[in-house]
């Protein structure tokens, strides 16, 4: 990836991050934006998130979804680009498959401790 993509899903990644700081929705306290993958025409951008608690996750997709075009005139306003990207919210796919990982470990453990 270029240093001019990287530097523009940082850039998004900020922006998103502090206008979802300042939404009054009681389903984003929780959310973390932990990152933004730009197309290279930038005209579509995923930004990945994750939630405390697996509950609220479906919760806090619906609310940003319904948000993605405040988001979007946000990013218009203060972020100089050829194109507005399109937004996309989808769960972090690291964040997901550490969970996941982890529950296992978990369980491995908690199987381990009735053997013995």
């Amino acid at each position: 990836m270029s240093d001019r993509m990287l530097k523009v899903n940082s850039t998004l990644k900020e922006v998103v991050a502090e206008e979802v700081e300042r939404m009054n929705d009681s389903r984003l306290e929780m959310v973390s934006i932990t990152g933004v993958d730009t197309a290279p025409n930038l005209r579509h951008a995923v930004v990945y998130i994750d939630v405390l608690g697996e509950d609220a996750q479906s919760d806090a997709l619906a609310a940003l979804r319904g948000a993605a075009r405040r988001l979007q005139s946000s990013i218009a306003g203060q972020v100089r680009l050829k194109y507005t990207p399109t937004l996309e919210f989808s769960m972090d796919p690291g964040v997901v498959g550490g969970n996941r990982i982890e529950k296992i470990l978990r369980s491995i453990e908690s199987g381990a401790d009735t053997d013995e």
